[in-house]
């Protein structure tokens, strides 16, 4: 289980690189005025240059990217139920964003930016849940049509 979680963990890594990278075009694409914003500008003052802070933007995105990848490994805990398997995956993955949202500046550094950080992440965690778990349901349900025999 272990090289299991380092292998996913190190494929996770370039993944969540690239999926930090697009984020970047996306948010140049929405709020940039015409302008590439590579990172934010709280980050860029903590790494004392805008090339240290992409730099440190694209290393903490690949520590997301292992982190995701490692704990998808909870899914596969046949002895864990969906409940607890969701709770747990949601547990670690949310210790694992709010530090790095907050260093690179991906929120308020206030209370109530945290409080909102953490809401719309619970929001998309809820969304994609709720496809997982009702992809899931059919699945199982057409298994249990072949098995009875029913089409």
């Amino acid at each position: 289980m272990k090289k299991k979680a380092l292998l996913r963990g190190l494929l996770g890594v370039p993944l969540g690189m690239a999926m930090g990278y697009l984020i970047t075009i996306v948010i140049s694409l929405g709020w940039g005025q015409g302008r590439y914003v590579a990172c934010m500008p709280e980050l860029t003052a903590l790494a004392g240059s805008e090339a240290g802070a992409v730099g440190l933007q694209a290393v903490l995105c690949g520590v997301l990217g292992a982190a995701f990848a490692m704990c998808s490994l909870i899914w596969e805990m046949e002895r864990w139920s969906f409940l607890k398997q969701s709770a747990i995956y949601f547990a670690i993955t949310a210790l694992v964003m709010l530090p790095i949202a907050w260093v690179c500046g991906w929120m308020e550094h206030s209370a109530g930016g945290v409080a909102l950080y953490t809401g719309v992440f619970a929001g998309i965690f809820a969304v994609a849940w709720a496809v997982q778990y009702l992809t899931l349901r059919g699945k199982i349900r057409r298994m249990n049509r072949r098995v009875h025999g029913e089409n």
